[in-house]
Order: structure tokens, then C-alpha cells, then sequence
């Protein structure tokens, strides 16, 4: 059965046939973090796939990730297209570095997440805290409850 739900006016669907992100959003509506380890490197795959970018097996785990790291990069939205966006504005999307596997497999590599600055109980962040984030700031994963069974991370 897929998942479905409704976040700002926009329609979100998980098909039944995309197995590994059912899986990932299976727990993030526990409010837990996991990612893909593959069996056969050792390394954590972020976002969820059928096939390791590492070393392109297809056998993985899924294991407990903390969700802390740095900033990488960012980009900030003033002018929203998606109408229930707009009075958002402006918001962040951010890439972390996760604190987990950095510099794995190599020295300048680093498991990078998505997403936005967003208050404790997920909600997108005010003007006023967007404000003070950049490069190099700590985050922590937070989720978002959108309908029973379907959290964003």
C-alpha cells in the first residue's frame, strides 16, 4: 500500500513497488535515522538505492545513524514558487557533512544529507534563525510528523 500524505500543499506519495525508500520513511515515522550499509564495503549509501556508489554491490543493512553534522553548502529561497511556500520565505536547503563515516572513503569525502533549517518540531525555520546559519554551522536531524506513518527527516 503506498504512503501518502499532504505537507504545505503539496502531495507527497511513496509508490508500493519503491522498496528502499519505503523503507528509509518506515523510519523516519519513528522519528529514526538509518541509512543503507553495504555488505560488502562497509560504507553508508545516502539517499537510499539499489546499488552501492562505492564498490556497486546490492546487498545492504539498514543501521542507526546519528543525524548530526556541519554545513556544508547551502542555498536560501526568497522567492517561493510552490504558492504554500511563499509566505515561507526564506527558507534553506541545506547539504550536511554528517558527523558519521566523514572523510570515508576518502579524506575530502563526507556522508551528505538534505534538507532544511527547520525548528525542533521540524517546522520550517523563522527569518531570524535562517539568518544565522552558514558553512560550518552544527545541525542536528529533526522530523516532521506529516500523517501517521510518513515523517519527514
Amino acid at each position: 500500500m503506498p504512503v501518502e500524505g499532504e505537507y504545505l500543499g503539496m502531495n507527497l506519495r511513496i509508490n508500493d513497488n519503491d522498496g528502499d525508500n519505503l523503507t528509509y520513511f518506515q523510519y523516519c515515522a519513528d522519528h529514526d535515522f538509518h541509512l543503507q550499509k553495504c555488505n560488502a564495503c562497509d560504507l553508508l549509501v545516502y539517499p537510499p538505492r539499489t546499488a552501492c556508489p562505492w564498490c556497486a554491490a546490492a546487498d545492504f543493512d539498514w543501521v542507526a545513524v546519528e543525524g548530526k553534522g556541519a554545513v556544508h553548502s547551502y542555498g536560501e529561497v526568497h522567492h517561493a514558487i510552490q504558492p504554500a511556500l511563499q509566505e515561507k520565505t526564506p527558507y534553506q536547503i541545506l547539504i550536511v557533512d554528517l558527523d558519521t563515516q566523514l572523510g570515508e572513503p576518502e579524506p575530502e569525502i563526507a556522508l551528505r544529507v538534505t534538507g532544511n533549517t527547520a525548528t525542533p518540531d521540524g517546522d520550517l525555520a523563522p527569518p531570524d534563525v535562517v539568518s544565522k546559519v552558514g558553512i560550518g554551522t552544527r545541525m542536528r536531524m529533526v522530523f516532521k510528523d506529516v500523517v501517521p506513518g510518513l515523517s519527514l527527516p
